[in-house]
C-alpha cells in the first residue's frame, strides 16, 4: 500500500482520534500533555500514530 493510499484510507479514524484525544484536554488538565503522549504511544503502526499526531497538531492549533 502506498502512502497516500495508507492515508486516504486512515484519515477519517486519525482524524476521529485526534478529536477524542483533545476532547479529554480539559478534563485531565497538566496531565493531559502526558497522557496524550502515553496515547499516541500505543498506536500502531507508527505511520497512523503520526497521522493522528499531526491532526491533533492541526486541532490544537486553530482551537
Amino acid at each position: 500500500m502506498s502512502r497516500t493510499e495508507f492515508h486516504q484510507a486512515h484519515a477519517e479514524r486519525a482524524q476521529a482520534e485526534a478529536q477524542r484525544l483533545l476532547a479529554q484536554r480539559d478534563t485531565l488538565g497538566p496531565r493531559w500533555l502526558a497522557w496524550v503522549a502515553s496515547e499516541l504511544y500505543g498506536l500502531t503502526p507508527p505511520p497512523y500514530a503520526a497521522m493522528v499526531r499531526r491532526e491533533l497538531e492541526r486541532l490544537n492549533s486553530s482551537g
